[in-house]
């Protein structure tokens, strides 16, 4: 169950995909005056080294953000280089070597009023987490809880200001994590209807994972919300063998952010930074993207 470590893969591509989202989504949260909850159901350490035993492991950040960051790189769409800013602020001078998680990228975003709730069931990325946070000095604006985000959420739904953004983005190493994700979506929202929902998810050649987002649409258009679905595609997800008989293994090859209750916003700049994001990002060939919308 706690096999998954975020460590290894920060900032690679479905961050680059995430995070450009979450940012984009929460700078329009933020112009209304009335205070915001955000709730980060499964928050990790944080704050993660690239340059680390961690990250060198996979080395996936190679293809992520470094690529945004390297010589000759055309001048950024504006919610790409929202993004960028945001991995640059951690970092001191040219060199990035410090990759904030999804809390950090959000407690920078937020107003002294706003309130973020992070839950980690992991033991070392839970110490990781509580050591980073207090390093904040945030006080009471940030909790983080030792909790399943799942299940931790119901309690600050609604939350008092009427306002929330929800972010979920579990590993999925577990097959009914899928299923959870479908549940939490469909009791937030019953508890709080206007609330704006994220979820990320692999696209890996499982039925679930190729469910999720038609399912989540399903549930949208019942309930009578808005939807939009972005996915970020970087190479094939077949497993390839070359003439020696080795076989290689893709790794994570794309994932998809699905929001019920976007901002209206959030449309207009993904349809300006997905195909740049594509073009910078490809491994291969089937370097695709897609973005629709509903509701």
């Amino acid at each position: 169950m706690f096999s998954y470590r975020h460590a290894f893969h920060a900032g690679n591509h479905a961050d680059v995909l995430k995070h450009t989202v979450l940012i984009a989504a929460l700078q329009h949260l933020v112009e209304k005056d009335a205070a915001l909850t955000v709730l980060d159901t499964h928050a990790g350490a944080g704050l993660y080294r690239l340059d680390g035993d961690y990250a060198n492991t996979s080395a996936e950040s190679a293809d992520g953000i470094a690529r945004l960051i390297a010589p000759g790189v055309p001048a950024l769409q504006p919610a790409l280089q929202a993004y960028l800013d945001m991995v640059r602020a951690f970092n001191q001078g040219a060199a990035t070597r410090v990759y904030p998680g999804s809390p950090f990228i959000i407690q920078r975003l937020l107003r002294e009023r706003d309130k973020l709730k992070l839950f980690e069931l992991h033991p070392t990325d839970l110490r990781a987490l509580a050591g980073n946070v207090a390093q904040l000095e945030a006080g009471r604006q940030v909790a983080v809880l030792h909790e399943d985000g799942f299940e931790g959420i119901k309690k600050f739904l609604p939350p008092p200001a009427r306002r929330a953004l929800v972010l979920c983005d579990p590993s999925y190493e577990m097959k009914n994590d899928y299923g959870k994700v479908l549940d939490m979506a469909a009791d937030s929202l019953k508890r709080f209807a206007t609330g704006t929902y994220a979820f990320w998810y692999p696209i890996i050649p499982r039925p679930e994972a190729h469910d999720l987002p038609r399912r989540l649409k399903t549930l949208a258009t019942k309930a009578g919300k808005s939807w939009l679905h972005a996915t970020l595609t970087v190479k094939s997800s077949k497993i390839t063998e070359n003439a020696a008989g080795d076989v290689k293994r893709p790794g994570l090859p794309a994932s998809g952010m699905f929001l019920i209750n976007p901002p209206f916003t959030l449309k207009a700049a993904l349809k300006e930074a997905l195909p740049q994001m594509t073009e910078l990002l490809a491994q291969d060939r089937n370097a695709t993207h897609t973005l629709e919308s509903g509701g």
